[in-house]
C-alpha cells in the first residue's frame, strides 16, 4: 500500500500546517494504517470468501440460490445486533483489546465454516461471524478520529478503506488458487480448505494486535512527547467545537443521524452485491475455471481502489463532501444497471461491473467524513456504530433479494436493478438533504 507523500498536509485553501505537524501525521499514518488495512483485508476476505466457496458448496450440500443468499446476508443480522455495544465497549476498554477479541473470534468462526453440513448450520455460523466481527469497522473509524484532525479524514478514511479493494484484488485470485489447487486434498472439499486456510491468518493477526496497537496518541511511545501533545491537543480542541454532539441519547433525536444511516444502507447494498455476487456474475458470463474467475474478479476492485483514493483525496482538497459522495453513488447505480442490461456480453458486462465498483468504493471514504462533521465523544462512538450497523443491514437485504429474485426470474439482472435503485436513492438523498454539511477546520 502506498501512502500519499504529502500525507499530513492540509488541503489547499486551509490554514497551513507546520512542518512538525505534517511530519507527525505522516509518521502516525505509516505506523497505523498499513496494519489496520491488513486487519480489515483479513476480515473482508473471511466475510466474503463464501462467494467463492459457493461455486462448489451449493452443489455439494444441495443448497439453492435462495439458501445461499439468506446465509450470505444473515451475517449482517448478527453484525447489526452487536455493533453499537461493541463500539461503546471500545470507548470504555480501549481499541487494542476490542480489536484483538474481534479478530481472533472471527478467524475461528471462519475456519468452522468448513464443517457446515446443513442450511441451519450455515445460517448459524454466518450469524456468529457477524456477531464476532461487529464493531471492527466502526471501531477503526472511531479509532482514527483519536489520531487525525477533521480536514484530513476523507484521505485517511480512503487509505484505510482501500482494504475493501485490496481484499477484492488479493482475495479473488487467492480464493481461485486455493479452490483450484486443493481439489481432492485429504478428506475435505476445496471450498472447505478455503475457509480453513483463510481463517488461520486472522487468529494470528488478532494476537499481534495486543503487542502492536497503541490505545491513543498519549500511549504511543514511538512519538516524541511534543508530538503526543500536539496530536492530543488538536483532537481535544476539535471535540470541544460547539457544533458537535457528544451526548448519545440526545443524538438519537437528531434527524441527520438517521439520514446518514439510510444513505449508508443504500451505499452498502452495492458493496454487498459486488462482494458476494461478483464471482457468480463472472460465471454467468460463461467463464467456469475457478482461477480465471478469481483473476477476473480482481479487476473491478483494482480500479475501485484507484477511484476510492482519488475521490477521498479530491474531497479533502476541495473541502467538499456531499457532491463527491452523491456522484459516486449515482455512478454506482448506472454501472449496476449497465451490468444487468449487458449480461449477455461478457466484456461489456465486466466493464459495467467495474464502473459500478468504482462508484461504490469511491463513495465510502467521503461518506465517513460526513458524520465527523457533527459527532464527538461518546456520541461519535455510538453514532458511528449506529450508522454502520443500520447501514449494514443492506448486507442482509441485498444478497437475500438478489438470491430470491434470481430464483424467481432465473436471471441476476433483476437483483442488480434493485440494488441500482438503492444507489441512486443514496445520491438523491445526499444532493437534496445534506446541503448544510461542511468540512470543519
Amino acid at each position: 500500500m502506498s501512502l500519499n507523500p504529502a500525507l499530513g498536509d492540509l488541503p489547499a485553501g486551509h490554514a497551513p500546517m507546520s512542518d512538525e505537524a505534517a511530519a507527525t501525521y505522516r509518521k502516525i499514518a505509516w505506523r497505523l494504517l498499513p496494519f489496520l488495512v491488513f486487519l480489515f483485508v483479513l476480515a473482508w476476505i473471511d466475510r466474503v470468501n463464501v462467494g467463492f466457496a459457493k461455486l462448489g458448496m451449493l452443489q455439494d450440500l444441495g443448497f439453492s440460490e435462495a439458501v445461499y443468499g439468506l446465509g450470505a446476508g444473515i451475517f449482517f443480522i448478527g453484525y447489526f445486533i452487536f455493533e453499537v455495544p461493541s463500539n461503546l465497549l471500545l470507548e470504555k476498554i480501549g481499541a487494542r483489546r476490542t480489536l484483538a477479541r474481534i479478530t481472533i473470534l472471527w478467524g475461528l468462526t471462519s475456519m468452522a465454516m468448513a464443517y457446515v453440513e446443513s442450511a441451519w448450520s450455515f445460517y448459524l455460523l454466518r450469524f456468529l461471524l457477524g456477531v464476532f466481527e461487529a464493531g471492527f469497522f466502526p471501531g477503526v473509524v472511531l479509532y482514527l478520529t483519536y489520531w487525525f484532525p477533521a480536514a484530513q479524514r476523507a484521505r485517511i478514511n480512503g487509505l484505510f478503506m482501500t482494504s475493501f479493494a485490496i481484499a477484492g484484488v488479493v482475495g479473488g485470485p487467492l480464493a481461485g488458487l486455493i479452490m483450484s489447487r486443493m481439489v481432492g486434498v485429504g478428506s475435505l472439499a476445496n471450498w472447505q480448505w478455503l475457509f480453513i486456510l483463510e481463517g488461520i491468518p486472522s487468529v494470528l493477526a488478532g494476537l499481534a494486535v495486543l503487542r502492536y496497537l497503541p490505545e491513543k496518541p498519549a500511549n504511543a511511545q514511538w512519538l516524541t512527547p511534543a508530538q503526543r501533545q500536539l496530536v492530543s491537543e488538536t483532537i481535544a480542541r476539535e471535540d470541544r467545537a460547539p457544533e458537535k454532539h457528544s451526548d448519545l441519547r440526545a443524538l438519537l433525536r437528531y434527524p441527520k443521524i438517521w439520514l446518514c444511516a439510510l444513505v449508508y444502507f443504500c451505499i452498502v447494498s452495492g458493496n454487498a452485491t459486488i462482494a458476494f455476487w461478483t464471482p457468480s456474475v463472472i460465471k454467468s458470463l460463461g467463464i467456469n475455471d475457478n482461477m480465471s474467475i478469481g483473476l477476473l474478479s480482481a479487476i473491478p476492485f483494482i480500479l475501485g481502489t484507484a477511484a476510492m483514493l482519488w475521490n477521498g483525496n479530491h474531497s479533502d482538497k476541495a473541502a467538499e463532501r456531499r457532491l463527491h459522495c452523491a456522484l459516486a453513488a449515482l455512478l454506482a447505480g448506472a454501472g449496476l444497471i449497465g451490468t444487468g442490461l449487458l449480461l449477455g456480453n461478457a466484456t461489456l458486462a465486466l466493464i459495467a461491473l467495474t464502473i459500478a465498483a468504482m462508484g461504490i468504493l469511491a463513495a465510502f471514504p467521503v461518506f465517513w467524513s460526513i458524520p465527523g462533521a457533527f459527532l464527538a465523544g461518546t456520541a461519535a462512538a455510538g453514532g458511528i456504530a449506529l450508522i454502520n450497523c443500520i447501514g449494514n443491514l443492506a448486507g442482509f437485504v441485498a444478497p437475500y433479494m438478489i438470491g430470491w429474485l434470481k430464483t424467481l426470474t432465473g436471471s441476476l439482472a433483476s437483483g442488480l436493478y434493485f440494488v441500482a435503485a438503492l444507489e441512486i436513492l443514496a445520491g438523491v438523498l445526499l444532493l437534496v438533504l445534506f446541503k448544510d454539511i461542511k468540512v470543519k477546520v
